[in-house]
């Protein structure tokens, strides 16, 4: 009895434990094909005649079937549990936070491509996923999907309607004239120029044809009497908008374009104020503005002094431009660049300030405070400072972006909805892709929503997770204990939003600028309260600056200031080298769609984020580094020659250019070119220089080596690029009417004609074969896009010589009379 007992208990854990999973699974019994598996035989039980193979295992065919169908099961019951999680996120409100992202989308797809499409097809395609997801609605996942494909279609119908909108005139080619026109801008920069922004009326000697309408100029001096809407005139030399410095980086023609500044350059002289009869000129609200914004500026300068006065103007009045670049340079090192740059940060802060001033004040009338809602009181007298606080601050894009974040948060409070949520930020998110698409694909929009959207996902989670723990009262604690308690949680939250924000744009960051920052955290635990501090002051300062009682609160800042200085310059000492290189532009997608899913999901389904976030990981390296890169005007060369050095072809160099070069190829040091007098370098010698070898000039002549055995050469004409066909693999002229002096199609030979016409370039030598032609890719390609067009009327591009004004001929005597 013992015996049978155990083998009926056995079998209910067979049969019966089978049935019980696929039940769970949720697939009835009966649906599985019956199965009759052996009982245990009871002890002292005589074998059949058959030796006992009916009691025999279950054959291998029948153990498959059940497998297979336990694993159909556990398939059917996965499904189940996805289409439950989904349908929880759906009325959960998951829909519209995926608005932006489709939006977002395409904006991007229109700006990646390859041609300029016309404006009817996509407003056909529109309409037509408007119909199709009108008709749809009866069947739920198709309408999701023509739900999902209209937004992007209205995303790349709003970037293809801003580029047309924009239509802005580009400068052509370099030319020198005398313009006219008004100021618009007037900044004082950290070099000691003056950097003004023009929109111009009329040019002369020469007149400009197509002359954009407005410029960027720098000057060494101006007059004392110029300011916003000053009337001015002067000789200056007009250059184009650049494009990318390599390809796949930042096109500042593309920021220009959208910028609407149509040239750049600098005056030859001291532009002049010309004195004006009309009343109109000079009076625009604009105009205004930016003089308030500039007397501002002059008197926190005259007030703080020194760089500390240039950073405190930045914080209060957005003007930016006369802070020193090596603070600049430690900032970005350490990672609190973003202090600089008015956006989320001060908004809030200044949102906050305001916030729990006026909450204090309101509660020194309880009697007041318990009849009327205070908080919608001081939230819309905060929305009110902030909008002032966009104005004063220029309404540049990044503040703008902020500003609308935090209004739709404020306007939430207003109307008794939670602040910080998910939903806010999306309705920010659609507000900024449809007035500005082009942001999309910009570091400061894909960055400040990046470590916003993981903020409030982080904040959301931990509040559920506080919210369904049960929490004992708090003991008594002494004064002492329940202030290092509050200081500890409020450097741990620090740390965590510093944790969680980095993490989110790391690869943001080092897609778009090549760098990391290592001591990040440590920088920003440093400094951030000692920037809460200085925010509070700033707000203090502007509400006591009508009065004239600001000169307490700007000195308390200065000395914040002095310290935030100090400390991220001794960080930046003590920082590693933060140029990463390049990553494959593969990982920045796979992150993305992995924030997309980790931020916006609410259920287990924000574990499908880890396998794009890890594929993002091990896509990182997936890029080809250049061997060599070379700029849009062929005159500057840089090329890697291993030990963390980088050779180029000039003694002075485009900073700037330089330093992206440096970042881009992970290299540490400069090496300048070794000049030698004509004939001392025997061009027939390259064959024996080391792999490796920097650049070696002589006359109009360089040559160098890269680390694989390719000999590059730099000719200043088609004559002197002539001799290096019988050795080099590749030769870079700088003049824009030679041509292919080569007969042999092995040596790729790059002229400035076609530099000028495709932008800067990256070369990549064959590592398996010396004897392989090199590869080329450019920056720009054709057919152009409206931000390219005025490339193609430039006289590079047109294979013209550098434009040189002619001589007047001297005055022939007159006979006489």
């Amino acid at each position: 009895m013992a015996g049978r007992g155990r083998g009926a208990v056995e079998g209910e854990g067979t049969t019966a434990g089978v049935s019980e999973r696929l039940l769970f699974a949720g697939t009835a019994p009966a649906e599985a094909a019956p199965v009759s598996l052996p009982m245990p035989r009871p002890a002292g039980e005589i074998l059949p005649p058959d030796g006992g193979a009916a009691l025999q295992p279950p054959k291998s065919a029948t153990i498959d079937r059940i497998r297979r169908q336990f694993h159909r099961a556990s398939f059917s019951a996965f499904r189940q549990s996805v289409v439950v999680a989904a349908t929880t996120e759906l009325d959960r409100g998951i829909g519209f936070l995926l608005v932006p992202v489709f939006l977002a989308a395409g904006a991007i797809f229109y700006f990646s491509l390859n041609t300029e499409p016309d404006l009817y097809r996509p407003q056909a395609a529109v309409a037509l996923m408007a119909v199709c997801a009108a008709i749809s609605r009866s069947w739920p996942k198709t309408h999701l999907l023509f739900m999902a494909a209209l937004f992007c279609a209205l995303g790349f119908v709003a970037a293809k309607v801003e580029t047309w909108r924009a239509a802005t005139p580009m400068l052509g080619s370099e030319i020198q004239t005398r313009l006219t026109g008004h100021v618009v801008i007037a900044e004082e920069m950290a070099n000691g120029r003056v950097r003004l922004t023009i929109d111009l009326i009329s040019t002369a000697h020469p007149t400009l044809r197509y002359a954009p309408d407005r410029v960027r100029l720098s000057a060494r001096r101006i007059p004392p009497d110029m300011k916003a809407g000053s009337l001015v005139t002067g000789y200056a030399r007009l250059l184009p908008p650049t494009g990318p410095v390599r390809p796949e980086s930042y096109d500042f023609s593309f920021d220009s374009y959208f910028s609407g500044i149509g040239g750049s350059g600098f005056f030859l002289g001291d532009p002049k104020v010309i004195s004006t009869t009309d009343p109109a000129a000079g009076a625009s609200i604009a105009s205004a503005i930016e003089n308030a914004r500039e007397n501002i500026a002059d008197h926190i300068r005259s007030t703080v002094g020194g760089p500390e006065g240039e950073i405190a103007a930045a914080l209060i009045v957005g003007v930016r431009a006369g802070i020193p670049e090596d603070i600049n340079e430690a900032m970005r090192r350490t990672g609190i660049y973003h202090i600089i740059s008015i956006s989320g940060l001060h908004m809030a802060l200044v949102a906050g300030t305001i916030m729990l001033l006026l909450r204090g004040a309101f509660a020194l009338f309880p009697d007041f405070s318990s009849r009327r809602p205070v908080k919608k009181y001081a939230a819309a007298i905060a929305l009110v400072s902030i909008a002032a606080y966009l104005v004063i601050s220029g309404v540049v894009v990044a503040a703008e972006r902020s500003f609308i974040m935090l209004a739709v948060m404020l306007v939430a409070v207003l109307f008794d909805r939670a602040a910080l949520t998910m939903r806010n930020l999306a309705i920010s998110a659609i507000a900024v892709i449809v007035v500005s698409p082009h942001e999309v694909v910009g570091p400061s929009f894909q960055m400040s929503f990046a470590a916003t959207a993981a903020l409030v996902g982080a904040y959301a989670g931990w509040a559920d997770y506080r919210a369904g723990k049960e929490r004992a009262s708090p003991a008594k604690r002494s004064f002492l204990r329940f202030l290092s308690r509050k200081l500890a949680v409020g450097a741990g939250g620090a740390a965590m939003t510093s944790i969680i924000a980095g993490s989110a744009t790391a690869l943001f960051a080092i897609w778009h600028f090549q760098r990391v920052s290592p001591l990040s955290l440590l920088a920003n635990l440093a400094i951030m309260p000692i920037v809460t501090v200085v925010m509070f002051l700033a707000v203090a300062s502007a509400v006591m600056m009508p009065f004239g009682l600001d000169w307490p609160f700007l000195y308390l800042m200065g000395k914040g200031l002095t310290a935030m200085i100090a400390i991220s310059a001794w960080i930046s000492q003590w920082s590693p080298v933060d140029a990463v290189g390049l990553i494959s532009i593969q990982s920045v997608l796979l992150v993305t769609v992995a924030l997309v899913i980790a931020t916006m999901a609410t259920t287990w389904l924000r574990l499908a984020a880890v396998p794009f976030a890890l594929a993002s990981l091990l896509t990182i390296p997936q890029v080809r580094t250049p061997d060599l890169l070379i700029s849009e005007d062929a005159h500057l060369v840089a090329m890697p020659i291993g030990g963390g050095e980088l050779a180029i072809n000039r003694v002075r160099s485009n900073e700037f250019t330089t330093d992206n070069w440096k970042r881009a190829l992970k290299a540490e040091a400069i090496v300048p070119p070794e000049t030698f007098a004509r004939g001392v370098l025997d061009i027939a010698d390259p064959v024996d220089l080391p792999p490796g070898s920097p650049f070696y000039c002589t006359g109009d002549l360089c040559i160098g080596r890269h680390p694989s055995g390719a000999i590059v050469a730099l000719a200043e004409n088609r004559n002197s690029a002539r001799p290096a066909c019988s050795f080099a693999d590749l030769i870079v002229i700088n003049d824009a009417t030679a041509y292919n002096p080569c007969r042999d199609p092995r040596v790729l030979v790059v002229t400035k004609r076609q530099l000028a016409r495709d932008g800067s370039a990256a070369v990549f030598f064959d590592p398996q074969s010396a004897t392989a032609r090199p590869t080329i890719q450019y920056a720009v390609e054709k057919p152009y896009r409206p931000w390219h067009e005025q490339r193609s009327y430039s006289r590079e591009a047109r294979g013209l010589p550098p434009y040189k004004r002619a001589e007047k001929a001297e005055a022939k005597p007159q006979p006489a009379q």
